[in-house]
């Protein structure tokens, strides 16, 4: 026998008004993809508005990259412009064998930077807005204050018929 009841988290907005990633500002979405990152057990490190390297965000368990996974993440926030095999390669250029890499990119990824990405001697995961929601939803209970603030959701439940 299944369950009896589902259920889903729901946007917190006001009538008419769906959520989408144009809500957050860059800041914001680096702040939201950091904030899943700690609720999936990683300590994160976001990188101050400027030349940042290439790396928006540093993750690790303890946060010193002391410990493996060291996880070098880019955010790209550009909703219709899709990212190209040349951000990742500029992406990937500094890391070292053991790095693991994250980028994320509100506006998608072309056919030329997946290949990019799984040619790469250094494991990088593509991650598309559609994922994001995945990992939000998947990692909603665990997040912190500041982070369910971005995104504020209520989880509500209907019987299974």
């Amino acid at each position: 026998m299944g369950p009896l009841v589902r259920a889903c988290l729901y946007p917190l907005l006001p009538p008419g008004e769906g959520w989408s990633n144009s809500r957050l500002d860059w800041k914001q979405m680096q702040e939201l993809v950091a904030g899943i990152l700690r609720a999936m057990g990683y300590r994160t490190v976001v990188s101050q508005p400027g030349a940042d390297r290439g790396v928006d965000i540093f993750a690790s368990p303890d946060g010193l990259g002391l410990q493996d996974p060291r996880i070098f993440v880019e955010v790209k926030h550009r909703t219709g412009s899709a990212m190209s095999s040349k951000e990742i390669r500029a992406f990937l250029g500094g890391r070292k064998p053991g790095d693991k890499c994250l980028y994320v990119s509100t506006g998608g990824f072309t056919k030329d930077a997946h290949y990019e990405a799984d040619r790469a001697s250094v494991p990088v995961t593509l991650l598309t807005l559609s994922t994001l929601r995945k990992l939000l939803i998947d990692h909603y209970d665990a997040l912190d204050g500041e982070t369910r603030a971005l995104v504020p959701l209520k989880r509500f439940y209907w019987p299974v018929v």
